[in-house]
């Protein structure tokens, strides 16, 4: 087990805490947790900017326990409120936190659309102090009598993957809620967390609220990637399994190099840009072969099913999940060797995200494909790839004023 030096920022946490990290073999923190930590042990506002795989969660988290433990509030209610925009990130989180929150016998409890009624009884009756739900709970959470008493006694907030909420409506409807819960409990420090983005200083605006200051911590980290763009085209042995599956030899021909490259790395994400497309790949990749490891992943899958496919590339029972958006963001499936795209994606930060769920430590490798079905697609393709070498991403556009979100 290797001790905390001097001169790290770990050396800035509690006793208890630094215990915890030698235990859990973190003896230097990354570079987002060496520049984030130190500014929210300090109470500010922090927008943190850096890639998946880079220790961004515990570079939020463990200051705000810090700070949690050092205050010692009495009486019970919900301490710090932990925000996702995903059910599926939802019981990741969990398992993640639980294990530091656990230690410290601090209770950390999922409230969201799968939750049980006899759990949302029992943080009814005992609020965990680690909260963590969607935006869409927290709305209903705020609208409820007793649960919203709970939330009096928040003092820090985190939002995780800030970047899939600052330019929708889902998004505004969180800062009207975040503005309800400020007025119930007072004010409390926030923290966002997010993946590389065209807008920074627009973002933290959004998650902090006008006339607010917020910290931006861009630790936007070059990691080596490996961008391509196939056209395959088909040949007579396309024709014949075009055939098989009652669909178009350019078809075909796609799926039997998304086939090849699946087969020659260990294990791959296929991104669609529909949840049709999506289950239109996967049974047809069925349909194939019945026997081929292959499975599906969006949000209008049961919670069963997303659940099974995400443990199966996991365990490396499957071979390569089809997937939306859904398994774009932060989600723990393990090791990824290869992500292909299926079609344009149509959006520079969308590629950079997808390609980096690839290679997902530290000092890897992202390897990323798109694989286009036509002259046009392949040159948007290429025009996005340029744009993404050169790390040039569309900027972020918040809606102003969405009225909108209060009907």
């Amino acid at each position: 087990m290797e001790s905390i030096s001097e001169n790290n920022p770990f050396q800035l946490l509690l006793k208890p805490l630094r215990s915890l990290l030698e235990k859990r073999g973190f003896s230097e923190p990354t570079p987002p947790q060496r520049f984030a930590l130190p500014k929210i042990l300090e109470g500010k506002n922090v927008l943190l900017i850096a890639p998946s795989g880079s220790g961004k969660t515990e570079g939020a988290f463990l200051p705000i326990l810090h700070l949690l433990l050092l205050s010692r509030p009495e009486g019970k209610g919900v301490r710090i409120l932990y925000l996702t925009p995903l059910r599926a990130l939802n019981r990741d989180m969990l398992e993640r936190l639980e294990w530091w929150c656990r230690a410290l016998d601090l209770k950390v409890a999922v409230r969201h659309g799968d939750t049980l009624p006899s759990e949302r009884q029992k943080q009814a009756l005992v609020p965990p102090e680690v909260l963590i739900t969607t935006p869409e709970s927290l709305q209903i959470l705020l609208a409820g009598r007793r649960l919203s008493g709970h939330l009096k006694t928040v003092r820090w907030v985190i939002v995780d993957e800030v970047h899939e909420l600052a330019d929708n409506k889902r998004g505004a409807q969180l800062s009207l809620s975040l503005e309800r819960l400020r007025a119930l409990c007072g004010d409390f420090q926030i923290v966002g967390l997010s993946a590389t983005i065209g807008s920074p200083e627009e973002v933290a605006r959004f998650l902090v609220g006008e006339g607010r200051e917020c910290e931006v911590v861009d630790v936007s980290m070059e990691k080596e990637m490996e961008l391509g763009v196939v056209y395959p085209k088909p040949t007579e042995e396309d024709r014949e399994l075009a055939s098989k599956l009652y669909t178009f030899p350019e078809v075909a021909a796609r799926l039997r190099e998304i086939r090849r490259l699946m087969e020659t790395h260990g294990s791959t994400l296929l991104f669609t840009n529909t949840r049709p497309m999506a289950e239109i790949l996967a049974n047809r990749f069925k349909l194939w072969d019945v026997k081929f490891p292959v499975s599906v992943h969006h949000g209008s899958l049961s919670s069963f099913s997303r659940v099974r496919a995400e443990r199966g590339l996991k365990e490396g029972e499957v071979k390569g999940l089809v997937s939306t958006s859904s398994l774009e963001l932060g989600l723990d499936i393990g090791r990824v060797d290869l992500v292909i795209q299926y079609n344009s994606p149509r959006q520079v930060t969308r590629l950079l995200q997808r390609v980096g769920r690839s290679g997902h430590r530290l000092g890897k490798v992202a390897k990323g494909i798109v694989v286009v079905q036509d002259p046009d697609d392949m040159l948007e393709a290429m025009v996005i790839l340029s744009h993404a070498r050169r790390k040039e991403l569309e900027p972020v556009k918040v809606p102003e004023k969405p009225l909108v979100v209060l009907l």
